[in-house]
């Protein structure tokens, strides 16, 4: 199972305990408990409509649960907004870019930098004020291979880049947890292994908690230490990559999808 690196021996990094969202009479994500420790990388799979994204917004902070817990180093954050989650450390990148798009790219990355370094975000301040600030957000646009893109607004870039430059966001704001919902989503074949190589940076650095929702399999075999998988709301599988992907229940889930190449 799961690697375990204790920060606070008594406490996950992350839990959600039964947490459930209703949207009318639909169950979205139906009493989903679990637990993610740092130095791992969870995978959380399913069909379309499986609750996945739902269930990163609720941890997220962008939808509010019917019932259940979001807990944070074992501190309840469910009555907390989505940025007073970001400021505790739960870092989020999107299914769709979230992005300044008349700004800068280094400008978006300046931002995120001086919002966690706690100097606000005041476009209006010189930038020679903040030379640090700005060398910062260069060294992150370096790791996604946009440096020399740094001058350009972010709605000229393609989508792949757009996607690569959210990653630089979620670099600069430093969380303690990173989640990406299908970080390689309409980049080209050429732009998918700088943010692979990203991400399996981060697990490598063994401090940091990363959750992905990813649709291609190999994606998840290079990079998962742990699938969880929901259908219909439920979580129905939760263990190592190849025990989960063998299980009856995945199979009978996937309704002879073929799990192997299709998850």
């Amino acid at each position: 199972m799961q690697q375990t690196v204790a920060v606070l021996p008594e406490h996950p990094v992350l839990s959600t305990h039964g947490l459930t969202i209703r949207f009318g009479g639909h169950v979205a994500v139906n009493n989903v408990s679990a637990e993610f420790s740092p130095g791992t990388l969870t995978a959380i799979v399913g069909p379309n409509g499986a609750g996945k994204t739902t269930y990163f917004n609720l941890i997220s902070g962008q939808l509010p649960a019917s019932s259940g817990s979001v807990r944070l180093y074992g501190e309840e954050v469910t009555h907390l907004g989505a940025a007073q989650r970001t400021r505790r450390g739960i870092g989020r990148a999107f299914q769709l870019t979230n992005l300044f798009p008349n700004l800068t790219v280094l400008e978006n990355v300046r931002l995120a930098v001086q919002n966690r370094a706690g100097l606000g975000l005041n476009l209006l301040s010189l930038w020679s004020d903040h030379v640090e600030v700005i060398e910062k957000a260069e060294h992150f646009l370096h790791r996604v291979a946009l440096a020399d893109r740094c001058n350009e607004t972010a709605s000229a870039l393609s989508h792949g880049d757009k996607r690569k430059l959210e990653v630089a966001i979620l670099l600069a704001l430093e969380p303690d947890i990173f989640m990406f919902d299908e970080p390689t989503a309409g980049m080209s074949a050429d732009e998918v292994p700088v943010v692979l190589d990203l991400i399996q940076q981060m697990k490598e650095q063994g401090d940091k908690t990363i959750l992905l929702v990813e649709h291609k399999m190999d994606v998840v075999r290079s990079l998962a230490d742990r699938i969880i998988v929901l259908h219909n709301g439920y979580l129905v599988a939760d263990g190592e990559p190849a025990e989960v992907m063998s299980s009856s229940i995945v199979q009978e889930a996937y309704l002879g999808m073929g799990v192997a190449e299709n998850v």
